[in-house]
């Protein structure tokens, strides 16, 4: 079995962030969420995996994933450029995957519990594709999946405008090669895209066997920056605390925390877990990390106040106004003069933004 993951899009919900970079590159719990995907992968034995490339800066996916040996895979990179749709990009990989079976990932998704159970049902039936669903509020977002009574699915519809399932179809597919002879019949929809929803319908309707999988975990699409707050909250909460760094004296950290190799903790700083700080930070004087904040490496942090946040690598904050639920971008400066706190800054900044407030 084979492994793709797709890299490509615009992220016109995240930018200013993408227009820096593709989403997947960006850190959840200071880990790039591509890396969740491949790391899955691995993890059920999945080590030939094709990466398929957008047109928003490809080459740093190809910069950090490399050839995958270090991640101890082997990766062959598809360029889609333009995006056009799921199905589209499924379908270039044709050659790739030749005759096997393989497993689709979408390179912005997190799935609680990896994907074994999806794996193993899939490599227990003699289905054509295995769907993974999961139960959301705001299935109006999704692709969604209608079951009948003994739980088969009997039809599948790309963001529905009337109600017709809360169960999401996960970015997560398991297919046997049928699907390639399924995609040359497709016809672009209304957003202008090959829709993977409608290859597999097309499935379902033509009375190949297509079995659905309803997780048990949660779920999340990181398309939104709520969504990948959120996310970053919900690993955070099994982080398990660790300390390679220096804490110096007058210093309070409770819950869970992991602190990076060569970082300093300084006087009259608090930390309340769950929180992550990466490498060769510098964090206070007279600073305040509060729970579920993701801090990258080599941030310098003076008179912060931070709480509920994503903060990414080389960021400067000497700051004494609050900031949460936050996005802030690679190589930013955020600076103040005032001594009054206010209620909090909620700020979502692209790499190298310089921020006085």
């Amino acid at each position: 079995m084979k492994g793709l993951i797709l890299a490509g899009g615009y992220g016109t919900k995240l930018r200013p962030l993408t227009h820096t970079g593709p989403k997947q590159l960006i850190p959840i719990a200071n880990k790039p969420n591509i890396l969740y995907c491949l790391e899955d992968l691995k993890n059920v034995g999945i080590k030939d995996i094709g990466v398929i490339l957008g047109n928003i800066m490809p080459e740093k996916v190809k910069e950090f994933l490399g050839d995958g040996s270090k991640y101890g895979v082997k990766i062959t990179y598809i360029v889609q450029g333009e995006p056009k749709g799921i199905a589209h990009a499924v379908g270039l990989s044709q050659e790739f995957m030749s005759e096997e079976p393989f497993v689709v990932y979408l390179g912005d998704n997190v799935l609680k519990g990896g994907i074994g159970g999806l794996v193993q049902a899939f490599g227990k039936s003699d289905a054509d594709a295995v769907i993974g669903l999961c139960k959301v509020k705001n299935p109006e977002r999704f692709g969604v999946a209608k079951l009948d009574e003994k739980g088969r699915i009997v039809s599948l519809v790309e963001k529905p405008k009337e109600w017709i399932s809360d169960l999401a179809v996960i970015g997560i597919y398991l297919f046997q090669k049928r699907i390639f002879d399924v995609i040359k019949t497709l016809k672009p929809s209304w957003r202008n895209e090959l829709e993977i929803t409608e290859a597999m319908d097309k499935l379902v309707q033509s009375k190949r066997k297509v079995h659905a999988y309803i997780v048990t975990g949660w779920w999340k699409d990181t398309g939104r920056p709520e969504d990948i707050l959120e996310v970053n909250r919900l690993v955070l909460d099994d982080l398990t605390s660790y300390n390679k760094g220096m804490i110096e004296e007058n210093i309070t950290v409770t819950g869970k925390v992991g602190i990076g190799e060569n970082t300093v903790l300084k006087g009259r700083t608090v930390v309340r877990g769950p929180v992550i700080i990466g490498d060769n930070c510098s964090i206070g004087p007279n600073t305040y990390i509060g729970p579920y904040t993701s801090i990258g490496n080599d941030c310098n942090i003076i008179n912060g106040d931070i709480e509920s946040s994503i903060v990414m690598e080389g960021t400067k904050i000497t700051c004494k106004k609050k900031i949460v639920d936050s996005l802030i971008g690679k190589g930013s400066v955020i600076s103040s003069k005032e001594e009054v706190l206010p209620n909090g800054y909620r700020l979502i900044l692209g790499e190298n933004s310089i921020v006085g407030i």
